[in-house]
């Protein structure tokens, strides 16, 4: 059920852009985007997806946040919105890993979306994407949390309903 979403994980151009994040962020004192973080994110939004009766796919999910900030390496090297590239990535790795045309635009539009306010708002892919990335982070816990810049009202200061 969940061998597309392994085929991301073995994925050559996947992999690559991983190593690069983990190399521009060794000395990031913030939240990382690595493994971890995506795994989070993953597991967030299966269980928001239960928990709202949404019906989306486990695989769709685990692929969407498997890649929605993959393209974090771009942004620090060449300024391009890391949401951009991590959809234009995505869409060649998932071609690759055996998705559908459909399924590639659903999960490339969250990803281009999981950084707008207005997708928070929704109750699909780019909606949970969204709220399972800002709920991914735990401020309270963070030793530099007193250097971050998110504002106090995006700081995540307890565990959330």
């Amino acid at each position: 059920m969940m061998e597309r979403v392994n085929r991301i994980l073995r994925h050559p151009l996947w992999k690559g852009a991983l190593q690069q994040i983990e190399e521009l962020e060794s000395e990031r004192i913030f939240c990382r985007h690595d493994l971890d973080h995506f795994l989070h994110v993953a597991r967030i939004a299966y269980i928001e997806n239960l928990e709202q009766s949404l019906d989306l796919s486990k695989e769709i999910i685990y692929a969407a946040a498997l890649l929605h900030d993959i393209g974090r390496g771009l942004q620090y090297e060449k300024g391009i919105p890391h949401e951009e590239a991590s959809a234009a990535l995505a869409e060649g790795i998932l071609t690759d890993c055996g998705f559908c045309e459909n399924e590639i635009k659903v999960i490339a539009d969250a990803i281009t979306a999981h950084r707008d306010a207005d997708a928070a708002k929704g109750y699909d892919l780019a909606g949970i994407l969204y709220r399972a990335d800002k709920n991914s982070r735990n401020c309270f816990a963070c030793k530099a949390e007193h250097e971050c810049n998110w504002s106090r009202e995006k700081k995540n200061t307890r565990i959330k309903d």
